[in-house]
């Protein structure tokens, strides 16, 4: 990811408002970088960062597809990594929405791609996530 996007820039500004409890500037920004995006890559970003701000789990599921369907075009390495976010995001949002099968599909896809992740806190607290929501969707 180039720190130097202004697509990144705002997402990493709308991470900060965020940390902060300000999620309405958060998701001012989050937007912004969506309107601001102008590849399938910033696409892909921007969406997923808008996903988390939405006020119904519908809505929410939109935008996490919007944002696999434009990792899904990226393809290759550049995107790897996002995935087992992605499929965890959308099984969320079918867990919200009451479909326990679709989120069930969508957590078992997560685990399959968690080799792409790093060991890192970031890799762990991913792994950690797709733990509980198996756990939840049993």
């Amino acid at each position: 990811m180039n720190p130097e996007s202004p697509v990144v820039k705002l997402c990493v500004q709308g991470m900060e408002h965020e940390s902060k409890g300000n999620f309405e500037q958060a998701s001012k920004l989050f937007l912004s970088a969506w309107t601001q995006s102008t590849d399938d890559f910033e696409r892909c970003i921007a969406a997923h960062y808008v996903a988390r701000h939405q006020k119904s789990p519908d809505e929410a599921l939109t935008w996490n597809q919007r944002s696999l369907d434009y990792a899904r075009a990226v393809g290759g390495e550049k995107v790897r990594g996002f995935f087992p976010s992605l499929y965890l995001n959308m099984g969320k949002a079918y867990e919200d929405l009451g479909k326990r099968d679709d989120a069930r599909r969508c957590y078992a896809m997560t685990e399959e791609v968690l080799s792409s992740l790093p060991d890192n806190q970031y890799g762990r607290m991913i792994r950690d996530a797709v733990k509980r929501a198996l756990e939840r969707a049993r």
